[in-house]
């Protein structure tokens, strides 16, 4: 598992602390770059995200034995100095990537796979969908191609092979969403 938060599922916790699974963390906005980066055909890039911290230098636990020690560290990730003399700065290397399998959900999709994502679902479907060698969309609203306005389309239909069109019972369905509000100060 690749991530830049593993969140509040106790279930994904046990399991990686307990050994059954690998988890390689790195920055939300590398992470975003590296499934961009493989859609795109690009193998890797430098960013200075992550230089200096463990994520460049190595040694963070990608997964743990049964007894709590490691058992897989992350390696040391080439770094390389970029910009004008006297104003060099450290970049660290990141590879693509370029999944089997992508599920995205869009909230519309049309009969070509345009896709539409709504709100914060625009931060990481689009590249996620462009990262797979097989990319599956839920939509939940699925139009005739030509409906969707092309400067509306956040995914081209190039990137989708499978639309699985939700009912609308299930498109409302929203398990892990959880909404977390504060009165406004001085309401």
């Amino acid at each position: 598992m690749i991530a830049s938060y593993i969140g509040e599922n106790m279930d994904f916790a046990r399991r990686y602390l307990g050994g059954e699974l690998e988890v390689e963390l790195t920055p939300q906005g590398s992470l975003a770059e590296r499934m961009r980066a493989g859609g795109a055909g690009i193998p890797a890039f430098y960013t200075p995200s992550g230089v200096g911290t463990m994520v460049s230098e190595g040694g963070l636990p990608w997964r743990y034995n049964s007894d709590g020690t490691v058992a897989v560290e992350s390696p040391k990730k080439e770094t390389r100095m970029f910009g004008a003399p006297g104003e060099e700065r450290e970049y660290v290397l990141e590879e693509a990537i370029v999944t089997d399998f992508a599920l995205v959900r869009a909230k519309v999709g049309d009969t070509h796979g345009n896709l539409v994502f709504e709100k914060s679902a625009r931060n990481f479907n689009p590249p996620a969908g462009m990262a797979g060698r097989i990319t599956i969309a839920e939509v939940d609203e699925l139009v005739p191609a030509g409906s969707i306005d092309p400067d509306d389309v956040h995914l081209p239909g190039i990137f989708v092979d499978r639309i699985v069109q939700l009912s609308a019972e299930d498109a409302a369905d929203l398990p892990i969403e959880k909404t977390t509000v504060r009165p406004k100060t001085g309401a």
